[in-house]
């Protein structure tokens, strides 16, 4: 059983490399599908409860850009023993500004949410208790490349 969390700047690539890669095979847990519930971080720890007790894998798409926002996720994987994998889609704050100008509806958020967004993204480490992390970035034509994060990156040690 895994735990996926999707660490990035709004339009940065994360809802589509959900759909590209674990779409088939992981349930998605996303702040953007909730309606307009102002306790959206409380209706995502049950969510993410609710699927490890069910011993289903899932995706956490959402920018958990702190270690904070990543710690209670961590937390609650690990009680109940699912790998813990995150995916770090690298910043470009130029690009997803770009990307989000595309979008339309309530996918596009304002100017705004992506600098405050790159202000707060904090790259995580093995530390925080991942067992997998990879850094991903967007190619030509909409295609990903995903990168294991080298030793020299983990701050643990190990």
């Amino acid at each position: 059983m895994e735990l996926i969390i999707l660490i990035g700047l709004q339009a940065s690539g994360k809802s589509s490399w959900y759909r590209q890669q674990f779409a088939d095979t992981h349930q998605l847990v996303s702040k953007d599908l909730m309606s307009r519930n102002v306790r959206k971080a409380v209706q995502q720890h049950q969510l993410v409860d609710e699927a490890l007790l069910a011993g289903r894998s899932l995706v956490v798409d959402n920018t958990n850009p702190t270690i904070e926002d990543r710690a209670s996720l961590i937390a609650l994987g690990k009680q109940y023993g699912a790998e813990i994998i995150g995916y770090y889609f690298e910043p470009d704050v130029r690009a997803s500004l770009i990307r989000n100008r595309g979008r339309s509806g309530l996918e596009r958020v304002p100017d705004v949410a992506v600098y405050t967004a790159a202000k707060k993204l904090t790259r995580p480490t093995f530390s925080e208790g991942f067992e997998r992390l990879y850094t991903i970035r967007i190619a030509e034509e909409g295609k990903f490349t995903a990168l294991p994060f080298s030793e020299e990156e983990r701050v643990d040690g190990s």
